[in-house]
């Protein structure tokens, strides 16, 4: 049982929480959906002055990682959450190869705000559109946002790439689909007909949807608002348009 702080396998998990490929999920259940997921189980980290927290209690095929045994104040080094079930597994995110969308698809640009973009995936996930492309946004391994999707990040095919390689993949593999964007003057969502698969592209907090991306999509709309309202929380006005774009296949 480590004990130290300053013990050398304390320094490099604290390299690796720093790192953004690295997820230190608190959950069993949520770890076993990243390993599903196709994330990678490098430890298991479990607080030996627990009586809850046998690894074999969590049934993980740990094969092929390495079990740290903590003490409680050097384990809380690694764990967010006040009532942990003393045990955390480290994952790394090794990505995803742009692919194809099998559904309807969501693009977000840019988004940094971890709650957010935690809320839309779990809205996706929700309202059937199971692929997601994060350009230039915050890690899918940041605890906020893993914790707010509420399991979506790992049930969803999320596909982190930077602007540069999506409008080239999109010029590539997704030209041939709709691409809805949010507009003032775009059509009312409400009396949008959708003619085929389709993606909605959702903006920057403070600046919304780039030039780049406003310029590939070929579909303008607009949720109406009263009361002379410009703007809606990107969380709440990408759900609306999810759920009324996709109502027929939900």
């Amino acid at each position: 049982m480590i004990i130290s702080r300053n013990n050398e396998k304390v320094k490099e998990l604290k390299k690796l929480k720093a790192d953004k490929k690295f997820a230190f999920l608190d959950n069993p259940k949520v770890i076993k959906e990243a390993i599903c997921a196709g994330f990678d189980l490098k430890y298991l980290l479990i607080n030996c002055e627990t009586k809850a927290n046998n690894a074999e209690k969590f049934d993980f095929n740990a094969q092929n990682c390495e079990i740290i045994e903590l003490n409680d104040s050097t384990f809380k080094l690694f764990a967010d959450t006040c009532n942990s079930q003393g045990l955390i597994g480290v994952v790394e995110n090794v990505g995803k190869t742009l692919n194809k969308p099998n559904t309807n698809f969501l693009v977000l640009d840019n988004l940094q705000d971890p709650g957010n973009v935690g809320t839309l995936l779990r809205t996706a996930l929700g309202a059937n559109f199971l692929d997601v492309y994060m350009v230039d946004c915050v890690s899918l391994t940041n605890d906020k946002l893993i914790r707010s999707s509420m399991g979506a990040a790992f049930k969803l095919n999320v596909y982190e790439c930077s602007k540069i390689d999506f409008l080239a993949f999109q010029k590539q593999s997704l030209k041939n689909f709709d691409i809805y964007v949010g507009h003032m003057q775009g059509e009312n969502v409400f009396n949008v007909k959708v003619e085929k698969q389709f993606g909605i592209v959702l903006g920057n907090e403070g600046n919304g949807v780039s030039k780049e991306m406003f310029e590939i999509a070929n579909k303008k709309i607009s949720i109406p608002m009263a009361n002379n309202l410009e703007s809606l929380n990107v969380g709440v006005a990408g759900a609306i348009l999810m759920y009324e774009l996709n109502k027929n296949n939900i």
